[in-house]
């Protein structure tokens, strides 16, 4: 605080004198100082000490107590728990520095405690097109809403996570920010916006927020404690950017001849990985781009494989063959790829088409890199700043599909193998096609576990599971039931499965019927849905079984859906709400009420996609 003639008690060359020495003294001498004027207080006029100025009490305050900063509330929206882990490690950054630190999902905030709030960080991934994870929608509606309140007194930052590859990219962290500005509230720091590859921008918006609220002894000179190994650069626990090499032991098709499917069950070992996992956790992979696309992509720009081209801001390089193969993503579009490249490939066309509204998105859809620079060539391209405007070739993330339990030193994914043709060229999944058709037992892959805490079961024989995962979707359920049979739990279980076809496509068949016979499986209602005229899905039997579906759930049932998202979730999500309308007697706004009330407590998970 600066003072002045108007705000203390002093002459203006006795405030200039202090103002000149205040900054200098260290805390250990502003408190010495507070103490030796409180001694002498007898020996100096009352009057001066009996009714302070506020500013005057404000600073006496934060000297005699320098630990006393302004506490920080972190908030979080997360569907998959990249946000959560974020929102974690800012906390303990916090905490480091001697910050007084509360953190909590931003469905467990009460609205009525933002007025408090002093320093608000809130770290959110936009789900879907540009809305909020489920467990930060009731927040969302609340801030925009006209019950909002002015939050004049407050300080926020913002932590966005999201998509390139989705017109609305990180659209929720641009809501929140914009609306808290609105409500009158002071940036700590700017909002970073992260893509996939999001722990180089995460970390640098946490410096930057530590920073900006440093302690009132930081002010004067001390400078914020950094942590001895950040998320990005750690290297003593296997990360995302720390990955461990898995063996693989098996890589098999689990669909008969003449399936129209091909779904790869792949064990990996874990010998020295030394990380536990739960059912409802990810296992990440990170692929490898065909080496087909690259020799064609290399071929047409008349380029030399082996020169080298930074990957990264630090001057790491690779030979381009490498680069393109391992580092960079060129398999996908985004919205950011196609304005950069407008500008860096002297295509006058190009830019005119960036110019149209909506011509982008149209574009990329279904096409890639190739197709990009077939339809709009570039002159004189050069290899560095083609590499400059790509972004990192993502992780895929998918759900484990064994028990820690059962099996601790491996792990199994469950992966379907995406192949179609789109614009007149066949196309394939970059990662299921490189476990389908190049990576055999004995050679290895790039993983990382990849917690969920918002899908995780229960370990007791109390609680009803119900279980919705037609497909790949069963891959956690598998986890799961491999864990209670391990653990050797009884109580009520009921999965519903779906696929095409019976006799070809029925994944882990025998595996399900053990189950069953053992008692660890109660129920197991399945649809096939090219087996029969009218196509059945697994929706279906669940409006099929209303009556018990219903019971189960006014048993205390927690329900878990896994799967496609787009057309199997919300069907199923629109069937569960027809049920408690029929059986329970519900209206359509009470049912959708009564599933809201599920997800806060747990009841209703969801892992989609």
């Amino acid at each position: 605080m600066q003072l002045t003639v108007t705000n203390s008690p002093f002459n203006e060359a006795q405030t200039e004198k202090i103002n000149q020495i205040l900054p200098t003294l260290t805390p250990e001498q502003k408190i010495w100082l507070s103490g030796y004027l409180a001694a002498n207080q007898q020996s100096v006029s009352e009057s001066v000490f009996d009714t302070p100025s506020p500013e005057v009490a404000e600073y006496l305050m934060n000297t005699e107590n320098p630990s006393k900063t302004r506490e920080v509330t972190i908030l979080f929206g997360s569907e998959t728990g990249n946000a959560q882990s974020l929102a974690e490690l800012m906390e303990g950054r916090l905490k480091e520095n001697d910050f007084t630190v509360k953190s909590s999902a931003l469905d467990d905030f009460k609205p009525k405690d933002l007025k408090k709030a002093e320093d608000l960080l809130i770290i959110s991934a936009t789900h879907g097109e540009g809305e909020p994870p489920e467990n930060a929608v009731s927040f969302y509606e609340f801030l925009h809403s006209r019950k909002a309140p002015k939050l004049d007194d407050l300080r926020f930052s913002v932590l966005a996570l999201g998509d390139q590859s989705y017109e609305h990219f990180c659209q929720t962290g641009k809501d929140f920010d914009n609306r808290l500005d609105e409500l009158g509230g002071q940036r700590i720091s700017p909002r970073a916006d992260c893509d996939l590859d999001f722990d180089e921008p995460a970390d640098e918006w946490m410096n930057g927020v530590l920073n900006a609220i440093s302690t009132p002894s930081d002010e004067h000179g001390t400078a914020v404690k950094e942590p001895e190994h950040s998320h990005a650069d750690n290297q003593s626990v296997y990360s995302r950017t720390n990955p461990y090499r898995a063996e693989i032991l098996e890589n098999i098709n689990l669909n008969g001849r003449g399936s129209n499917k091909e779904v790869r069950h792949i064990e990996l070992s874990l010998e020295e990985f030394g990380q536990t996992f739960e059912p409802g956790d990810c296992l990440g992979v990170y692929p490898e781009n065909n080496s087909s696309l690259v020799n064609q992509l290399i071929g047409m720009l008349n380029w030399n494989p082996e020169s080298k081209v930074k990957i990264n801001s630090r001057g790491d390089s690779l030979t381009l063959s490498e680069a393109l193969t391992s580092h960079f993503e060129i398999t996908k579009l985004t919205k950011p790829l196609i304005t950069k490249a407008a500008e860096i490939f002297g295509n006058n066309a190009l830019k005119e088409k960036v110019d149209e509204e909506g011509w982008i998105q149209n574009y990329i859809e279904g096409r890639d890199l190739i197709d990009l620079l077939n339809d709009f060539p570039a002159s004189d391209l050069q290899p560095e700043a083609l590499v400059q405007i790509l972004r990192k070739l993502p992780a895929r993330e998918y759900s484990i599909a064994s028990s820690y339990e059962a099996n601790p030193e491996e792990v199994h994914l469950t992966i379907s193998t995406v192949r179609y043709n789109a614009h007149n060229r066949d196309r394939s999944g970059v990662c299921s096609v490189q476990f389908a058709e190049h990576l055999e037992p004995g050679d290895t892959v790039p993983v990382y576990l990849k917690r969920n805490p918002n899908f995780k079961f229960p370990l007791d024989e109390d609680t009803p599971v119900i279980m919705i995962g037609p497909g790949t979707g069963v891959a956690p359920f598998r986890s799961y039931l491999e864990e209670r049979d391990e653990l050797g739990l009884e109580g009520q279980t009921w999965l519903f499965f779906g696929e095409q076809h019976f006799t070809t496509d029925f994944l882990y068949q025998t595996e399900w019927q053990s189950l069953l016979k053992d008692g660890v499986l109660s129920r197991l209602d399945l649809a096939f849905s090219r087996d029969s005229d009218e196509k059945i899905y697994v929706h279906h039997l669940i409006e099929q079984n209303s009556k018990d579906f219903y019971q189960w759930l006014n048993d205390g049932a927690v329900l878990y859906v896994c799967g496609d998202e787009k057309r199997m979730a919300k069907d199923v999500h629109q069937v569960i709400r027809k049920v408690l309308e029929k059986e329970g007697g519900m209206d359509e706004n009470a049912a959708e009420n009564y599933l809201t009330q599920m997800k806060k407590e747990k009841r209703y998970q969801r892992d989609v996609y």
